[in-house]
C-alpha cells in the first residue's frame, strides 16, 4: 500500500496534466493555477529536505573519514556560515551575503566553466583527428566554421562566411532537430514509464 498511494497520485497527477495540454479549458487552467500556488508551499519544505540530505551526507564522510573527508568540512562550514550571514544581514547589495557571493562564488562558477573549456578543447582534438572519412568530413566543417567566425576567412575568400551560413543553417540546423527529437521521444517514453509505474526507481529501495 505504501508503494501503491505514490504510484496512483503520480498516474492520476500525471494524465491530470496530460489533459490540461491537450484539452484546455478553464478548469485545467484553475487547476494548473492552484497546483502552481502549491508548488511554492511545498518548495521551502524540498529545501530543508535537501540541506538535511547534504548535512547528512558529509557529515557521514566525515565520521567515516572517507577520502578527501577535509572537503566536507569545507562545503558544511560554507553552508553554516553563508545561511548565518544571509539571515542576519539579509541577502541585498552590499551586504556581506553578496560580498561572499562576489569573492567566492563567482570565481568558483568562473574558474569551473575553465575547467570546462580545457575538457572540451581535449575532446575536440580527439574528436577532430583525422582517422576516418566521418572525422574528416568533422575537421573540415570545424575549419570552415571558425574561420568564417573571424575576419580571416573572409580576407581569405567571401565564400568561406557563406558556407559556414550553410553549415549551420542546413545540416547543423537539421542535427540539432534529430537530437531535440529524440531528446522529447526519451522524455515521453520516461514520463509513461513513471506514469504508468514501470519505472520505481523515484519511490527507493526495491520494487
Amino acid at each position: 500500500m505504501k508503494r501503491r498511494i505514490p504510484l496512483m497520485i503520480v498516474l492520476i497527477l500525471g494524465l491530470l496534466f496530460v489533459a490540461h495540454v491537450f484539452i484546455p479549458s478553464k478548469l485545467s487552467s484553475d487547476y494548473l493555477d492552484w497546483f502552481m500556488k502549491w508548488t511554492k508551499v511545498i518548495g521551502p519544505f524540498a529545501i530543508v529536505l535537501g540541506v538535511f540530505s547534504l548535512v547528512l551526507v558529509h557529515y557521514n564522510k566525515i565520521k567515516r573519514k572517507s577520502p578527501n573527508w577535509g572537503y566536507s568540512i569545507v562545503t558544511l562550514l560554507a553552508l553554516v556560515i553563508t545561511t548565518a550571514v544571509g539571515f542576519l544581514w539579509g541577502i541585498q547589495e552590499g551586504t556581506p551575503y553578496m560580498w561572499i557571493f562576489k569573492n567566492f562564488n563567482v570565481p568558483l562558477g568562473a574558474t569551473m566553466f575553465s575547467l570546462l573549456a580545457f575538457y572540451i578543447a581535449s575532446a575536440a582534438y580527439k574528436a577532430f583527428r583525422a582517422r576516418s572519412i566521418e572525422a574528416t568530413v568533422l575537421l573540415a566543417a570545424a575549419i570552415i566554421v571558425m574561420l568564417g567566425r573571424v575576419s580571416i576567412g573572409q580576407a581569405i575568400t567571401h565564400w568561406i562566411p557563406d558556407i559556414t551560413e550553410w553549415i549551420l543553417n542546413v545540416p547543423n540546423l537539421a542535427a540539432k532537430r534529430g537530437i531535440a527529437l529524440g531528446v522529447g521521444l526519451g522524455m515521453t517514453a520516461t514520463s509513461l514509464k513513471i506514469m504508468l509505474g514501470i519505472e520505481r526507481s523515484y519511490l527507493g529501495g526495491r520494487d
